[in-house]
């Protein structure tokens, strides 16, 4: 097979965390006295990390020392509540276990906060996805590649066989920058359309057609 390497996404792509995300987003806004945002508007706000999330989530001209509050009390928030509405999107699990049965190295390289990363990798995928890294102080995230090398480094992997699964613009360009190939997914928080405006080339709409991509010659 072409591929023996898989690294993914997590939100969007495995995981369907947009009401958690949302949940946890409205809290901090709230205790802070600011105006709540729609699950539609947090779904075009994530996909940069938190931080980014929370300065999207904000009013515009929100003082700096008030949308470090908002971050703080957000991920606070979340880290205890980020598996309530959470959920593998359909066919995630069969694939994995498939992928994992048939001696695929497989990790997760996320903008989320690292310790909510290992944190639903394990709730959800044990023994499943053995590295899972996310936004950490001393490395870049994506769209560099640093998380996409070093996720290759604990895997003991071979870049020329990995090819990187996402949902998103920022998954694209992960991709390119790691000089890996992008299979993106239309089941997430960025449709079709969108996906092929920011260059996505193959695009799959389920998890069937996902192996399929994924163990062709």
């Amino acid at each position: 097979m072409r591929y023996d390497t898989v690294i993914f996404d997590l939100d969007g792509t495995l995981l369907d965390t947009l009401q958690d995300l949302a949940d946890s987003v409205n809290y901090a806004l709230n205790v802070n006295a600011l105006p709540q945002r729609t699950v539609d508007e947090v779904r075009r706000f994530v996909g940069s990390g938190v931080a980014r999330l929370v300065a999207r989530a904000v009013p515009e001209g929100t003082p700096e020392g008030l949308v470090s509050k908002v971050l703080a009390d957000f991920r606070a928030h979340y880290v205890l509540n980020m598996e309530n509405r959470t959920a593998p999107y359909p066919g995630v699990l069969e694939l994995l276990r498939r992928l994992r049965a048939e001696g695929f190295h497989l990790a997760i390289v996320s903008n989320k906060f690292d310790a909510a990363v290992k944190g639903l990798a394990q709730a959800y995928f044990e023994g499943l996805l053995p590295v899972a890294i996310g936004e950490a102080a001393g490395i870049s995230r994506k769209p560099a590649p640093d998380t996409v090398f070093k996720a290759l480094r604990e895997l003991g992997a071979d870049a020329g066989r990995a090819v990187y699964v996402g949902d998103s613009d920022v998954d694209i360009q992960t991709a390119g920058s790691a000089g890996l190939p992008c299979i993106s997914v239309s089941w997430g928080f960025r449709d079709r359309a969108f996906l092929l405006e920011h260059g996505a080339g193959l695009i799959v709409d389920d998890t069937e057609a996902l192996y399929r991509a994924l163990t062709a010659e």
